[in-house]
Protein backbone atom coordinates (compact mmCIF):
# COMPACT_ATOMS: atom_id res chain seq x y z
CA UNK A 1 0.00 0.00 0.00
CA UNK A 2 1.31 3.45 -0.92
CA UNK A 3 1.33 5.71 2.14
CA UNK A 4 2.60 9.27 2.01
CA UNK A 5 5.64 9.98 4.18
CA UNK A 6 6.41 13.52 5.25
CA UNK A 7 9.74 15.12 6.13
CA UNK A 8 11.77 13.15 8.70
CA UNK A 9 9.27 10.25 8.72
CA UNK A 10 10.13 6.58 8.43
CA UNK A 11 8.28 3.25 8.55
CA UNK A 12 9.35 0.80 11.27
CA UNK A 13 8.51 -2.91 11.36
CA UNK A 14 6.82 -3.91 14.65
CA UNK A 15 7.71 -7.60 14.29
CA UNK A 16 4.09 -8.58 14.96
CA UNK A 17 1.52 -9.71 12.38
CA UNK A 18 3.49 -7.80 9.74
CA UNK A 19 2.35 -4.56 11.43
CA UNK A 20 4.31 -1.39 10.78
CA UNK A 21 4.26 2.13 12.18
CA UNK A 22 5.12 5.56 10.84
CA UNK A 23 7.38 7.63 13.08
CA UNK A 24 8.98 11.04 12.86
CA UNK A 25 12.57 11.07 14.08
CA UNK A 26 12.22 14.76 15.00
CA UNK A 27 9.19 14.02 17.14
CA UNK A 28 8.54 11.57 19.98
CA UNK A 29 9.13 7.96 18.90
CA UNK A 30 7.70 5.10 20.95
CA UNK A 31 9.87 3.35 23.52
CA UNK A 32 10.04 0.11 25.46
CA UNK A 33 7.34 1.39 27.86
CA UNK A 34 4.59 1.05 25.24
CA UNK A 35 5.77 -2.43 24.29
CA UNK A 36 5.81 -3.52 27.95
CA UNK A 37 2.34 -2.08 28.52
CA UNK A 38 0.97 -3.99 25.50
CA UNK A 39 2.32 -7.23 27.00
CA UNK A 40 1.06 -6.36 30.47
CA UNK A 41 -2.48 -5.73 29.17
CA UNK A 42 -2.68 -8.45 26.52
CA UNK A 43 -5.06 -10.65 28.55
CA UNK A 44 -7.99 -8.28 28.20
CA UNK A 45 -11.22 -10.10 27.43
CA UNK A 46 -12.41 -10.93 23.92
CA UNK A 47 -14.62 -8.26 22.34
CA UNK A 48 -13.55 -5.60 24.80
CA UNK A 49 -14.11 -1.96 23.94
CA UNK A 50 -10.85 -0.19 24.77
CA UNK A 51 -9.90 3.46 25.25
CA UNK A 52 -6.26 4.55 24.75
CA UNK A 53 -5.72 7.84 26.58
CA UNK A 54 -2.91 9.85 24.99
CA UNK A 55 -2.42 7.46 22.09
CA UNK A 56 0.52 9.27 20.47
CA UNK A 57 1.84 7.46 17.39
CA UNK A 58 -0.78 4.73 17.85
CA UNK A 59 1.79 2.15 18.89
CA UNK A 60 -0.17 0.75 21.84
CA UNK A 61 -3.44 0.53 19.92
CA UNK A 62 -1.75 -1.24 16.99
CA UNK A 63 0.09 -3.73 19.22
CA UNK A 64 -3.08 -4.58 21.15
CA UNK A 65 -4.88 -5.32 17.88
CA UNK A 66 -2.23 -7.97 17.25
CA UNK A 67 -2.07 -9.38 20.78
CA UNK A 68 -5.75 -9.45 21.78
CA UNK A 69 -9.22 -10.09 20.36
CA UNK A 70 -10.57 -6.67 21.29
CA UNK A 71 -13.67 -5.40 19.52
CA UNK A 72 -12.43 -1.85 18.98
CA UNK A 73 -9.93 0.58 20.43
CA UNK A 74 -10.34 4.33 20.43
CA UNK A 75 -7.22 6.46 20.74
CA UNK A 76 -7.28 10.06 21.96
CA UNK A 77 -4.37 12.28 20.89
CA UNK A 78 -4.22 16.06 21.31
CA UNK A 79 -1.37 16.82 18.87
CA UNK A 80 -2.82 17.19 15.38
CA UNK A 81 0.36 16.29 13.51
CA UNK A 82 0.87 13.15 15.61
CA UNK A 83 -2.82 12.26 15.25
CA UNK A 84 -2.62 12.54 11.46
CA UNK A 85 0.53 10.43 11.37
CA UNK A 86 -1.12 7.70 13.45
CA UNK A 87 -4.13 7.78 11.11
CA UNK A 88 -1.78 6.89 8.26
CA UNK A 89 -0.28 4.05 10.33
CA UNK A 90 -3.77 2.65 10.91
CA UNK A 91 -4.43 2.74 7.16
CA UNK A 92 -1.02 1.19 6.47
CA UNK A 93 -1.99 -1.81 8.64
CA UNK A 94 -5.60 -2.07 7.37
CA UNK A 95 -6.90 -1.54 10.91
CA UNK A 96 -9.60 1.00 10.14
CA UNK A 97 -12.24 -1.46 11.34
CA UNK A 98 -10.49 -1.86 14.72
CA UNK A 99 -8.95 1.52 15.62
CA UNK A 100 -10.62 4.92 15.69
CA UNK A 101 -8.85 8.12 16.66
CA UNK A 102 -10.01 11.38 18.19
CA UNK A 103 -7.92 14.55 17.91
CA UNK A 104 -8.71 16.33 21.17
CA UNK A 105 -7.68 16.76 24.79
CA UNK A 106 -8.69 13.87 27.03
CA UNK A 107 -10.39 16.52 29.21
CA UNK A 108 -13.06 16.83 26.52
CA UNK A 109 -14.01 13.17 26.26
CA UNK A 110 -17.46 13.73 27.73
CA UNK A 111 -18.33 15.42 24.40
CA UNK A 112 -17.86 12.10 22.62
CA UNK A 113 -18.85 9.36 25.06
CA UNK A 114 -21.16 8.71 27.98
CA UNK A 115 -19.70 7.66 31.30
CA UNK A 116 -19.21 3.92 31.85
CA UNK A 117 -18.68 3.27 28.11
CA UNK A 118 -15.48 1.19 28.04
CA UNK A 119 -14.38 -2.23 29.25
CA UNK A 120 -10.68 -1.31 29.37
CA UNK A 121 -8.55 1.83 29.64
CA UNK A 122 -4.88 1.78 28.61
CA UNK A 123 -2.57 4.75 29.01
CA UNK A 124 1.06 5.74 28.75
CA UNK A 125 0.76 9.33 30.01
CA UNK A 126 3.45 12.02 30.33
CA UNK A 127 5.73 11.11 33.20
CA UNK A 128 6.98 14.49 34.40
CA UNK A 129 5.13 17.20 36.27
CA UNK A 130 4.79 20.45 34.35
CA UNK A 131 7.53 22.29 36.23
CA UNK A 132 9.95 19.43 36.88
CA UNK A 133 12.96 17.98 35.08
CA UNK A 134 14.83 19.28 32.06
CA UNK A 135 12.32 20.47 29.49
CA UNK A 136 12.88 19.52 25.89
CA UNK A 137 12.64 22.46 23.51
CA UNK A 138 10.85 20.34 20.88
CA UNK A 139 7.14 21.06 21.46
CA UNK A 140 6.01 17.55 20.48
CA UNK A 141 8.45 15.93 22.89
CA UNK A 142 7.56 18.45 25.60
CA UNK A 143 3.84 17.62 25.42
CA UNK A 144 4.58 13.88 25.32
CA UNK A 145 6.87 13.94 28.36
CA UNK A 146 5.46 16.68 30.61
CA UNK A 147 1.97 17.23 32.05
CA UNK A 148 1.28 20.23 29.82
CA UNK A 149 -2.21 19.47 28.48
CA UNK A 150 -3.42 17.02 31.17
CA UNK A 151 -2.13 15.91 34.55
CA UNK A 152 -1.75 12.46 36.07
CA UNK A 153 -4.94 13.01 38.04
CA UNK A 154 -6.82 13.77 34.82
CA UNK A 155 -5.77 10.49 33.20
CA UNK A 156 -6.93 8.53 36.26
CA UNK A 157 -10.14 10.46 36.95
CA UNK A 158 -11.23 10.38 33.31
CA UNK A 159 -10.27 6.73 33.05
CA UNK A 160 -12.51 5.97 36.02
CA UNK A 161 -15.37 8.01 34.58
CA UNK A 162 -15.19 6.20 31.24
CA UNK A 163 -14.81 2.69 32.67
CA UNK A 164 -17.73 0.35 33.14
CA UNK A 165 -18.25 -1.25 36.54
CA UNK A 166 -15.37 -3.70 37.15
CA UNK A 167 -13.63 -2.35 34.05
CA UNK A 168 -9.85 -2.66 33.87
CA UNK A 169 -7.33 0.20 33.93
CA UNK A 170 -3.75 -0.33 32.71
CA UNK A 171 -0.96 2.24 33.05
CA UNK A 172 2.80 2.46 32.64
CA UNK A 173 4.64 5.18 34.55
CA UNK A 174 7.75 5.93 36.60
CA UNK A 175 8.31 4.41 40.07
CA UNK A 176 8.94 7.84 41.62
CA UNK A 177 5.27 8.69 40.97
CA UNK A 178 3.96 5.44 42.46
CA UNK A 179 2.59 6.95 45.68
CA UNK A 180 0.72 9.58 43.68
CA UNK A 181 -0.63 6.95 41.30
CA UNK A 182 -1.93 4.61 43.99
CA UNK A 183 -3.43 7.48 45.98
CA UNK A 184 -5.24 8.85 42.95
CA UNK A 185 -6.47 5.43 41.85
CA UNK A 186 -8.08 4.90 45.24
CA UNK A 187 -9.50 8.43 45.16
CA UNK A 188 -11.29 7.68 41.89
CA UNK A 189 -12.44 4.17 42.80
CA UNK A 190 -9.91 2.24 40.73
CA UNK A 191 -8.56 -0.44 43.04
CA UNK A 192 -4.90 -1.39 42.36
CA UNK A 193 -4.81 -5.13 41.70
CA UNK A 194 -1.44 -5.88 40.06
CA UNK A 195 1.85 -4.01 40.16
CA UNK A 196 5.09 -4.83 38.34
CA UNK A 197 8.37 -2.93 38.64
CA UNK A 198 10.57 -3.25 35.58
CA UNK A 199 14.31 -2.82 35.16
CA UNK A 200 15.47 -1.84 31.70
CA UNK A 201 18.99 -3.13 32.39
CA UNK A 202 20.01 -5.94 34.71
CA UNK A 203 21.32 -4.97 38.15
CA UNK A 204 19.83 -1.48 37.82
CA UNK A 205 17.05 0.16 39.82
CA UNK A 206 13.52 -0.15 38.34
CA UNK A 207 12.80 2.48 35.70
CA UNK A 208 9.15 1.69 34.96
CA UNK A 209 6.10 0.55 36.87
CA UNK A 210 3.16 -1.27 35.27
CA UNK A 211 -0.15 -1.10 37.12
CA UNK A 212 -3.50 -2.78 36.64
CA UNK A 213 -6.56 -1.53 38.50
CA UNK A 214 -10.21 -2.53 38.49
CA UNK A 215 -13.06 -0.09 39.01
CA UNK A 216 -14.87 -0.59 42.32
CA UNK A 217 -13.11 -3.89 43.05
CA UNK A 218 -12.28 -5.25 46.49
CA UNK A 219 -8.84 -4.42 47.91
CA UNK A 220 -6.10 -6.97 47.16
CA UNK A 221 -2.81 -6.12 45.50
CA UNK A 222 -0.48 -8.61 43.83
CA UNK A 223 3.10 -7.58 43.17
CA UNK A 224 4.92 -9.21 40.28
CA UNK A 225 8.71 -9.38 40.13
Amino acid sequence: MDIELKNNERIDDLQLNNFKIIQNKEGFCFGIDSILLSEFSKNIKTNSRVLDLGSGTGILSILLCGKTKLKEIIGVEIQKEVYEMSQRSIKLNNLENKIRLINDNILNLNKYFDSNSFDVIVTNPPYKKQNSGIKNQNEKKLISRHEITAKLEDFISIGSMMLKEKGEFYMVHRPERLVDILTLMRKYNIEPKLLQLTCINKDKVPKLVLIKGVKNANPFLNIKI
